[in-house]
This record gives C-alpha cells, structure tokens and sequence, in this order.
C-alpha cells in the first residue's frame, strides 16, 4: 500500500476516534468564558433593538435626501449655465 494511502487511512482512524470519544473538551473560549461568567454571569440580552436605532435610520434617509437635493441642484444649475452660454 503506497503511504500517502495509509496516510489517509490513518487520518480517518483518527477522526472516528475522536468523534467517537465520549467527553469532549470545551474550546479555549468556552472556558474563558465560564470562568468570566462564574463570578459575573451576563445580563439579558434583549430580543428587539433599542430605539436609539430607530433614530440612525431616520437620519439616514435624511442625508439621503440631502445628497440627492445636492445632485438635483448641480444638474439644474449645469443646464442653467448650458442655458445662458452664447453659442
């Protein structure tokens, strides 16, 4: 059997095995975070947003009004200095 073969079959052993195993160790960041989370557990996170956000999506629509005045201003002032050149 050529080795990159048993490689591969090697491989797949070990990853049975460790899918197979019965306790499976948490990540670096799960114990960070059980550790933080002992001593100060988080606060309820709730499920709709602030109204602050309410707020940025109003002004949002008013700079885009703005920036579209501007652009309607500078096409009616180029046509109105297109109107007035002598030809």
């Amino acid at each position: 059997m050529p080795e990159h073969e048993q490689d591969d079959e090697q491989r797949e052993f070990d990853l049975r095995w460790a899918d197979g195993a019965e306790h499976k160790e948490p990540s670096a960041r799960a114990r960070m975070l059980a550790a933080r989370w002992k001593h100060n557990p988080p606060g309820p996170v709730p499920f709709r947003p602030e109204p602050e956000h309410l707020s940025r999506r109003r002004s949002s629509w008013i700079s885009t009004a703005l920036v579209l005045g501007c652009v309607a201003a500078v096409i009616v002032l180029l046509g109105y200095i297109d109107f007035r050149a002598p030809y």
